[in-house]
């Protein structure tokens, strides 16, 4: 799956209820995951047996998960709730209707966009897996690292930059659409205070 080398292949289901009994789930949460996940399958194993890459100081391994949905605007909480209660380095395969995307947490839930199946992969590029691992959150997540700065404080900027690009855009819309000189006004001073703001994050 997903381009990985066919030693890494696994075909294990991971019952829904072995997790809610695992980590004692409330009726509320079973239902919230039950809403959004149809099944979930482990379908890769990477580890330094089973490619021609050394362990990690780190990574000594990582997972692909297949995640059935029942729904294709799923509830983010729940992948990421998945991503918590799992102790192991996970990328998700969510899949629907013939279509699917990449998922990761990494302090925040990274995704790709949706496209047909066959045409999700990802590349193991680095000497060693945590190296590799590095570089799969990258491609999932898209990011550029800064020079100078590391994995985590790169997702940690472009959390915030989105942030205040989504504040900045919904009060720029509302500033287009009002009528009174004074409000509008009030408006783009807080557009410039905000753009100000994603100066300093840069």
């Amino acid at each position: 799956m997903i381009g990985l080398p066919k030693t890494t292949e696994l075909n294990r289901q991971l019952p829904k209820n072995a997790i809610y009994a695992k980590f004692q789930m409330n009726t509320a949460e079973k239902e919230r995951i039950d809403r959004d996940i149809s099944r979930i399958y482990i379908v890769n194993e990477i580890s330094a047996e089973k490619v021609n890459l050394k362990e990690g100081a780190e990574v000594k391994s990582f997972f692909v998960m297949s995640v059935l949905l029942k729904r294709k605007d799923f509830d983010e909480k729940n992948i990421i709730t998945l991503s918590k209660l799992i102790p192991q380095n996970i990328v998700m395969v969510l899949e629907y209707g013939g279509e699917a995307k990449l998922v990761t947490y990494r302090n925040k839930l990274l995704q790709t966009v949706w496209m047909p199946k066959e045409k999700l992969s990802i590349e193991m590029k680095g000497l060693d897996l945590d190296a590799a691992w590095e570089n799969i959150i990258i491609q999932i997540g898209d990011l550029t690292i800064e020079q100078g700065r590391t994995l985590d404080e790169q997702i940690s900027i472009d959390g915030q930059r989105a942030k205040l690009q989504k504040k900045i855009d919904r009060l720029e819309k509302l500033a287009r659409t009002e009528k009174q000189p004074k409000k509008k006004f009030e408006l783009a001073q807080q557009v410039s205070k905000l753009k100000k703001q994603m100066e300093g994050v840069l």
